[in-house]
């Protein structure tokens, strides 16, 4: 009975755990997204094809500036991708995009920075361009043309042909009604495509931070806990991040409060970054790759962001470590003793973006409704009974612990 009584305990701190993440983050996600709705609407896009057809500097560069000013969730992103590659954007060019927008992104550097600190916030953003530019090269000496080609008449078969190139000027848009009404709309449109996501990474991390043993970290990361681990070890935990990430089904949003786990239990900075870079590695990004551009593709552009990915986390972790720069792992040691829901800065910001959020909402249903798609990928639907299982999962630890006591 004791044992039933103190797993049910772990159980609510795991819940309990889940939720205080969240609230955390919710400010953070709302800012991110209101930023990243702003810029999507604002900014045209209208050359964004026609200047990407090449693998040259000019168009590499163009590639990652129109990533950056797209950023969105790795679903969005490779549906995007997929548009550029078809209409004669290079490959390198179009992968420098697909970089850009998943890992220079706004909201993922503010969400990272509430729960890990500016030294990951740093790795990120300077990250992201290692990773860019170490595609760039491995692409260049690897690629195959007739591969190339064969992709793009695969994706062009897969594409819906409407174009989205008419869009108002900027000055038009962000001084009139209808402008603020798609940015409102792509809010919603934001967190709809990234919810179940959050909802599983959020519950996933509460669950491994009351349930799961540091023995076990220190087992599966090769190295972790100890103070000067080796080269070996770190190279090790660069490339077990990524497995990790693989069985995930989660998308970077979703894997930040987990990451803080992995690196309050030891995990190396390199295995932490690697893990957060793991985003368009994991399987239902592999499985959309492949709808796109066929298996052989999907199976290329996979290795070789492992390989940039691993290689770009070392290079950072080195680097910090030289210049006496690698954070401490103390502030997320006890993530489970922390005092979660405080009257704060967090508490206030939490208040104004739930009072946007509902207004979003309201202005959105109110104007053009809400669609609901049918045509929803295995993974999407998978994704979607683990949120709900998740939510269950949540009630009942919420529930069961004042009931017995």
């Amino acid at each position: 009975m004791n044992e039933m009584n103190e797993w049910i305990q772990t159980w609510h701190e795991a819940a309990t755990t889940t939720l205080g993440l969240f609230w955390m983050a919710f400010w953070a996600f709302g800012l991110g997204y209101l930023i990243s709705s702003m810029i999507q609407v604002f900014v045209t896009r209208k050359r964004m094809k026609q200047s990407m057809g090449d693998a040259g500097a000019k168009s590499i560069f163009l590639g990652t500036f129109f990533g950056f000013i797209s950023s969105s969730c790795s679903f969005a992103a490779l549906a995007t991708t997929r548009s550029l590659f078809t209409k004669g954007a290079g490959l390198i060019p179009s992968l420098a995009f697909l970089l850009a927008s998943t890992n220079l992104v706004i909201e993922l550097g503010i969400v990272i920075a509430v729960f890990l600190g500016w030294q990951f916030v740093v790795g990120e953003y300077v990250g992201g361009l290692v990773l860019i530019l170490l595609m760039w090269v491995l692409v260049r000496v690897t690629r195959s043309k007739c591969l190339v080609e064969q992709a793009r008449e695969h994706a062009r078969a897969q594409e819906d042909r409407t174009d989205e190139d008419d869009i108002p000027d900027w000055k038009e848009l962000i001084t009139s009604r209808e402008g603020w009404r798609q940015v409102a709309n792509r809010y919603i449109m934001e967190w709809k495509m990234v919810w179940k996501d959050v909802t599983v990474g959020f519950t996933v991390a509460g669950i491994i931070a009351a349930f799961v043993p540091q023995s076990f970290f220190q087992m599966l990361f090769v190295g972790s806990g100890t103070d000067n681990p080796q080269f070996w070890q770190i190279l090790l935990q660069s490339i077990v991040g990524p497995i990790a990430a693989f069985f995930t089904f989660i998308g970077s949003m979703g894997n930040i409060p987990l990451a803080a786990v992995l690196y309050g239990n030891g995990v190396s900075f390199a295995g932490v970054m690697a893990f957060i870079f793991s985003d368009l590695v994991v399987l239902p990004v592999l499985r959309i790759q492949a709808k796109y551009y066929g298996w052989k593709m999907a199976m290329y552009i996979m290795g070789v962001f492992l390989v940039v990915l691993v290689v770009t986390a070392l290079i950072l972790h080195y680097i910090f470590l030289f210049f006496d720069l690698l954070p401490s792992a103390e502030n997320v040691k006890s993530i489970t003793d922390r005092e979660f829901f405080v009257i704060d800065y967090t508490f206030f910001l939490n208040l104004l973006f739930i009072g946007v959020s509902i207004f979003f909402l309201i202005w959105k249903w109110r104007t053009v409704g809400f669609v609901n798609s049918n045509d929803a990928t295995f993974s999407e639907r998978l994704l979607l009974w683990l949120a709900i299982l998740a939510f269950s999962w949540l009630m009942g630890g919420l529930v069961m612990l004042p009931v017995l006591t």
